[in-house]
């Protein structure tokens, strides 16, 4: 007997094999939504999940607004949604995956504020570290560089 459970909603789904339907929606759970606030003592979050996908993480975008290139592959709907309640000065959003080679892709409010990120210098996981962060909703997908890889990963957001 198979047991998941669904992050963020405290249930444990037994006996998959009789429902294919639900197992199918278990494998991906759902979105991690979570809200920073500068002035408030909510000014950094960890949010886990599981890289990889055959979507090309570059049909969102080519290049970030600061010129970096976006690449990877994850799935087509963002796997985190940040909201910011105000303006950031700074922000860093780094993946830890235990030496997987993992990219980032973060796009949020406004039609050119996209920043990308991935392993540099001998360390594979992805970091986009940077200024000026508007108030409003990112979505944030975490990939892997080679398609449908699948890896556990840990993201720190902090200001």
């Amino acid at each position: 007997m198979r047991k998941f459970y669904l992050a963020g909603y405290g249930v444990v789904i037994t006996g998959l094999a009789f429902f294919p339907a639900i197992a199918s929606f278990a494998q991906r759970p759902p979105q991690d939504h979570f809200i920073l606030a500068a002035d408030s003592s909510q000014t950094s979050a960890i949010v886990t999940g599981s890289t990889g996908g055959g979507y090309s993480l570059a049909s969102i975008i080519n290049r970030d607004r600061d010129g970096n290139p976006c690449m990877g592959y994850g799935d087509p709907e963002p796997d985190h949604v940040m909201v910011l309640e105000n303006e950031f000065s700074q922000l860093s959003l780094k993946v830890n995956s235990r030496g997987s080679d993992t990219t980032l892709i973060i796009k949020g409010p406004g039609k050119n504020n996209v920043r990308c990120g991935f392993g540099k210098n001998h360390h594979r996981d992805a970091l986009v570290k940077g200024s000026q962060w508007p108030s409003g909703e990112y979505k944030i997908w975490v990939g892997s560089v080679t398609p449908n890889q699948r890896t556990g990963y840990r993201l720190s957001i902090q200001q």
